[in-house]
């Protein structure tokens, strides 16, 4: 613990924005990270309490009292091999993770917890500007050959570590660059993708190969789902030619809205919208869907939502509302019924600071519009009771819509790759395996697991880097007997 009156001394700083004004010229990040001796003070916050919960409450298990403390004594660069050794790519997490580790901080009871992510943050940023970050290639080759297929985080996270135990492993991604709904669902202004290019040049010198525009299955899948793979490979022979299988694909599948006027032109899916404008500024090609002069509505509360309403406000939109099915929630959470676990309470992200309305309660009945296309939105209020939705009497209203994005969550993974390999699957739709015992992250087909999203349905980039590690584990164990990699 390095100031033992640190928690009572100094109040939370939080990381800086760009000025909305600015920031909606460009799709550049815009926070600023914490300086060496801001970060140095947040660490003085940190209790050491006995039981760390925020160690608990962080999915990949970060060691946070103790880089928070190395921090605090400028050890930088042991501040980043603790990190490290939990989590591979804290500079993911450190700028898109919603920090359950920070709903858990035992500060947090009666005071505004530590800053646990903008430390991480600045841990890792400093890590890779001293060149400390250096790719870490196994001294021996095993000869096993393992199969990853989904190149987004959870499977980058499982053949980092296979890779770093001696397997050689190939990735392959459907689309034409690694990253999946990391580089594809996640606009440039929360996370810019060079971050993802440069940790895969990493791998690469690591001995990961990665094959891109490759589609694993037999099937084509449908068009909801963005696949711009060139190349298709069945899952025959990648059973044939490799010792493991690691299926890693993200949850996908999105769910649709099937109400009356559904189908008419400028009513789409969320990704539909931020794949092409990720896409765009990546210099592959142009986003047809504009949000310019237009009013979007935006279904869907959640951070796809907010992802909309930010591009769309960099579109240069007339007027944004977002729509949430839910009631509001309340602005502070009731912690001592809550703490030490993830609150419901109201998030307000940069992107709705940035201009949006927002409404909850709202149930969507019809879309209408001339010459098929999308005018307007007829919507009615709803009252919840006991976990039941009715709707209110004599609330229907309508609201100008000329761009409708559907943000309403993911439903499963892509269904055609695990029909395709014979996976059993759950009653939504995900892989089915366990995550503890001798088969940990085992599917029924023999030499073939699922991690990620693939076997927990949709969820953070934390949890995907989790089961990625947790994954890479087994396999490593099932292949070699036993392994030397952290569980």
């Amino acid at each position: 613990m390095g100031k033992v009156t640190g928690f009572m001394e100094f109040e939370r700083v939080d990381e800086t924005y760009e000025a909305p004004v600015k920031r909606l010229h460009h799709y550049k990040e815009f926070v600023a990270a914490l300086t060496d001796e801001e970060a140095k003070v947040q660490g003085a916050r940190c209790m050491d309490c006995g039981i760390p919960f925020c160690n608990s409450g962080c999915p990949v298990n970060n060691i946070i009292p103790d880089f928070n403390d190395l921090v605090f004594h400028n050890d930088w660069k042991n501040a980043l091999d603790v990190l490290q050794s939990t989590n591979n790519f804290p500079e993911f997490t450190g700028r898109i993770c919603p920090a359950p580790c920070e709903a858990a901080c035992t500060l947090g009871i009666n005071r505004a917890p530590v800053g646990i992510k903008s430390i991480e943050h600045a841990i890792i940023d400093k890590g890779w500007e001293s060149g400390w970050v250096k790719p870490q290639p196994s001294k021996t080759k095993t000869g096993k050959k393992v199969a990853v297929v989904g190149g987004g985080p959870a499977g980058m996270a499982a053949a980092q570590q296979l890779a770093r135990v001696g397997h050689d492993v190939t990735v392959f991604e459907k689309n034409d660059r690694i990253g999946g709904l990391l580089r594809y669902g996640i606009p440039d202004f929360k996370m810019e993708k060079w971050l993802i290019d440069r940790r895969v040049e990493q791998m690469e010198a690591e001995g990961v190969k990665f094959e891109t525009g490759v589609f694993v299955g037999k099937e084509a899948i449908g068009a909801e789902v963005k696949n711009y793979s060139t190349k298709t490979v069945s899952p025959d022979q990648l059973m044939k030619d490799f010792d493991a299988v690691v299926i890693t694909g993200g949850a996908e599948q999105p769910r649709d809205l099937p109400v009356p006027g559904r189908e008419l032109a400028g009513v789409h899916y969320a990704l539909e919208f931020l794949i092409p404008q990720n896409k765009e500024n990546a210099g592959d090609f142009k986003n047809e869907i504009r949000a310019t002069d237009k009013h979007v509505v935006v279904i869907g509360g959640g951070d796809t939502g907010s992802d909309c309403v930010g591009t769309s406000n960099r579109h240069g939109a007339t007027k944004i509302t977002q729509f949430e099915l839910l009631p509001q929630p309340p602005e502070e959470e009731n912690k001592p019924l809550v703490w030490p676990y993830w609150p419901t309470k109201l998030r307000t992200s940069s992107s709705h600071e940035e201009g949006c309305d927002r409404d909850w309660s709202v149930g969507t009945k019809r879309f209408e519009g001339k010459n098929g296309k999308v005018e307007k939105l007829i919507g009615v209020r709803l009252e919840w009771k006991d976990g039941k939705m009715a709707e209110v009497p004599n609330s229907e209203f309508e609201i100008k819509a000329d761009l409708v994005l559907l943000a309403m969550g993911f439903v499963s993974p892509v269904q055609q790759v695990l029909n395709a390999f014979g996976v059993e699957k759950d009653a939504r739709g995900n892989a089915k395996a366990t995550v503890d015992g001798q088969n940990a992250y085992q599917t029924n087909v023999s030499k073939v697991f699922a991690a990620g999203d693939m076997r927990r349905g949709q969820s953070l980039v934390v949890w995907a880097i989790r089961e990625g590690r947790q994954c890479a584990q087994a396999v490593d164990e099932y292949l070699m007997g036993s392994s030397v990699l952290p569980r």
